[in-house]
């Protein structure tokens, strides 16, 4: 593995839309107690049905701590196939490389990561071992590397179509915790290079109440060059609905790269989900990390789905959206298998499916 001194839109590379063919997928086995309830243990069934799902579509690889390797692989199916890699927590989206391609090699995008904010606002201390995990899944995989050092950003903080447009919100990439030396504009220019971008559409912010800063990737996805999906609400009453009314005047009045005017489907989120008092206590109390409080509301949405090779796994919730979501990924995603995974678990540690997972692009050679 080489780290590479030019960029990715020097050289050619660009990051592909998550709806095209790729090799496979990576997750991170979550364990620690003060950001899973009950030692981790029920999130870790429900990752186990997730990397069970795309596993019937493309090949997974799940990365689990030394003390936990024996227990990820003993609770996956043996055709997933189960890596040994120190972590500070599970949210391989953000932590591990962005894959970008020439249409025939793969290279990963090495962001610096700080934990959602560092010292400002981040989620936990230290986060050192994630900032690594990029390096070592580009090892792993024999792929070279760009490293952004001094310039923070998370995979779920950004999404393409693939065709030179990105959508991200003002309110994670402008976070003072990240890049606050940095203007917007130069920013943007970050994403051009290291994305291969000709055009960045920026939406206000992201689902309410998520502790990323509002990352995209909870509210805001492209299914295919020039549409996209918005998580949505008719309720004025709640606060999800100015963001998303907002985020929706926005979209329909951009367009994309090639000069598309963006198509936008509206996809309802749940009723708000609280956290129990029975979940509250199941989680450690620690410095430094965020607490789940009793009465928080979470930041649920069905956006947060994964797209595999001939399928897609979404969240659930026992909400009567539950179906809507189904049987609206079925119309988009013509011909692919939808599949719903229960989500609660996940989204009690603060992410969701897609927060989770993290795709590599195909390569021919």
């Amino acid at each position: 593995m080489r780290t590479l001194s030019t960029t990715p839109k020097k050289d050619g590379f660009r990051m592909p839309g998550e709806f095209e063919e790729h090799d496979g997928c990576f997750m991170i086995w979550p364990e620690r107690p003060d950001n899973w309830r009950l030692g981790a243990k029920p999130a870790q069934k429900t990752f186990a049905k997730v990397a069970k799902a795309i596993s019937e579509f493309e090949n997974m690889t799940v990365l689990a701590s030394p003390e936990q390797y024996s227990n990820a692989r003993n609770m996956l199916d043996s055709d997933i196939r189960v890596v040994e890699m120190v972590n500070n927590d599970s949210w391989v989206r953000d932590c591990g490389p962005t894959f970008v391609t020439d249409g025939e090699v793969v290279r990963g995008v090495d962001w610096e990561f700080n934990a959602w904010g560092g010292l400002v606002d981040g989620l936990y201390f230290p986060w050192d071992k994630d900032d690594q995990i990029a390096e070592k899944v580009c090892e792993l995989e024999r792929k070279d590397r760009y490293r952004t050092n001094g310039f923070v950003l998370e995979g779920g903080s950004i999404h393409v179509d693939g065709e030179g447009t990105c959508i991200v919100t003002a309110e994670c990439l402008l976070s003072q915790g990240r890049n606050p030396e940095l203007s917007k504009l130069s920013i943007e220019g970050n994403l051009k290079e290291y994305l291969n971008l000709e055009k960045v559409i920026w939406i206000d912010n992201g689902i309410y109440n998520d502790e990323t800063n509002g990352h995209v990737d909870n509210i805001c996805c492209f299914v295919k060059p020039g549409e996209v999906l918005l998580a949505w609400t008719d309720d004025k009453d709640d606060p999800q609905y100015e963001i998303s009314k907002s985020a929706y005047d926005i979209l329909t009045n951009s367009v994309d790269a090639k000069g598309r005017k963006l198509k936008v489907h509206k996809m309802y989120t749940p009723s708000p989900i609280l956290i129990t008092k029975e979940e509250s206590d199941g989680v450690d109390a620690v410095d430094g990390t965020l607490p789940r409080e009793e009465g928080d509301r979470l930041a649920a949405s069905y956006v947060n789905f994964y797209i595999a090779n001939g399928g897609i796994v979404f969240p659930m919730f026992n909400d009567p959206n539950d179906e809507k979501a189904r049987k609206l990924l079925e119309e988009l995603f013509e011909g692919r298998k939808v599949v719903g995974i229960y989500a609660r678990e996940i989204l009690l540690g603060g992410g969701n499916i897609h927060c989770i997972t993290q795709q590599l692009p195909k390569a021919r050679k």
